[in-house]
């Protein structure tokens, strides 16, 4: 058979639905200033859709420093990988601050976060090792545990039950191998909004032998006292032996690290080869990390704010019913029940009668005959705001219940 033939044929989970979604379910065009209003197929939409849980995206220090930046390095410098021409003082320097802020010793700049973790996973472990990791971890996660030539063995979401069982599994195995465990897990699960169990997890160290690693791309700058993120609001950062956080939520930017004692991190600037074999993170967006590092130190009313955004949200939606699952984080999931049919139905009743523009993650995301409608709070989003989607979201769960979107096919077409 001919690759391309069969590639064709299977489409994907996602993929089945591209004729109709594209533009509007999938790879929709938002536009105008980022923000909690913005135009989406020339109407003004009301947008819980966009990782900006700060609002750093449109702050004036930030746009000034990242054209400040542009205009004195251009896109380009500095030309190639970091380990061979690509390196300057402010990499460095963000090395050291967001080290600091993690309250490690030392940490390491990501160009992608996604390629970083999925990177690092295949440094730190040999075919001698076993990963134990969270059934319900991200996809970078996933693709990194991959790579791996060794044993992996998956826990039950969140269960310390099960994870302490795969745990003596995984001692059993290294005792022949003479490998080590690596734990792998997430601060804040990004679907859910539940926070992994790190405090319980680290607990378990006194009982078996393994180094923990945690993905807080959702409990970077949002989580914590300080905003270190989830170890820091379990009280427990120092039991997560290596850290990984990403630019693309809090910060608005692109980008990630990976901080760690300096032996670890060591490691990881020669044996990373997602960073070894790509170019060095261009300095606009070195520039532009320093700025939101610095703005997230000196203005802890930011991340105030987002939860004061957070918690109306969260009650409002609870005081009227609605199941919002096991969140315990800033990331909002609005369970309900219906098909895809229905679900698409919802999504554009939402966006072309009421103005409000959300993400909807449907089968085989989550079990089949559920919707789940993902609200991203901002700082920068309104109490006014928070009231209207309330009632328009009560109205939905109306409709959804007297059978007003039962009669829609597989699903609402709005392809160009």
């Amino acid at each position: 058979m001919d690759l391309f033939d069969k590639i064709e044929k299977k489409a994907g989970p996602l993929g089945q639905y591209a004729d109709d979604a594209y533009g509007y379910y999938m790879f929709p065009r938002l536009e105008g200033e980022i923000g909690p209003v913005m135009d989406f197929k020339g109407k003004t939409m009301l947008n819980w859709s966009l990782n900006n849980y700060l609002g750093l995206a449109n702050h004036p220090e930030v746009r000034k420093a990242d054209t400040e930046a542009t205009e004195k390095f251009g896109l380009a410098y500095p030309m190639g990988a970091r380990m061979m021409s690509g390196n300057s003082v402010y990499h460095e320097q963000l090395d050291r601050e967001l080290a600091a802020f993690e309250q490690k010793e030392d940490a390491v700049l990501l160009n992608y976060g996604y390629q970083g973790m999925v990177s690092a996973i295949d440094a730190l472990v040999d075919r001698h090792d076993v990963i134990v990791y969270d059934a319900e971890s991200h996809a970078c996660i996933v693709d990194g545990v991959r790579l791996h030539m060794g044993k992996r063995f998956v826990y039950e979401h969140n269960n310390m039950e099960s994870l302490e069982k795969q745990l003596q599994r995984a001692t059993k195995l290294t005792a022949e191998t003479g490998g080590a465990i690596l734990v792998i897990t997430e601060g804040v699960f990004g679907m859910t909004g539940a926070q992994g169990r790190l405090a319980d997890i680290i607990k378990l160290k006194s009982t078996y032998s393994f180094r923990l690693f945690v993905d807080d791309a959702h409990g970077f700058g949002t989580l914590g006292k300080t905003g270190a993120g989830t170890g820091e609001e379990q009280n427990c950062q120092d039991g997560i032996d290596i850290y990984f956080g990403t630019f693309a939520k809090s910060m608005a930017l692109i980008g990630g690290f990976v901080a760690a004692d300096k032996k670890v991190i060591k490691f990881l600037r020669y044996n990373l080869r997602s960073q070894i074999y790509a170019k060095s993170v261009p300095m606009p967006i070195v520039w532009g990390a320093l700025k939101r590092l610095d703005l997230i130190r000196k203005h802890p009313e930011y991340k105030t704010n987002l939860w004061t955004i957070v918690n109306a949200l969260q009650s409002g939606l609870k005081a009227v019913g609605f199941d919002l699952g096991r969140t315990n984080s800033c990331v909002t999931p609005v369970m309900m029940h219906g098909s895809v049919g229905e679900s698409t139905a919802v999504v554009h009743d939402l966006r072309e009668n009421y103005g409000i523009f959300c993400s909807v993650v449907v089968y085989p995301v989550i079990p089949k005959g559920m919707i789940l409608l993902r609200l991203i709070p901002t700082a920068v989003h309104t109490l006014e705001q928070v009231e209207r989607t309330i009632k328009a979201f009560v109205e939905i769960r109306e409709k959804l219940a007297n059978g007003t979107y039962s009669n829609v096919g597989r699903i609402v077409s709005m392809a160009d």
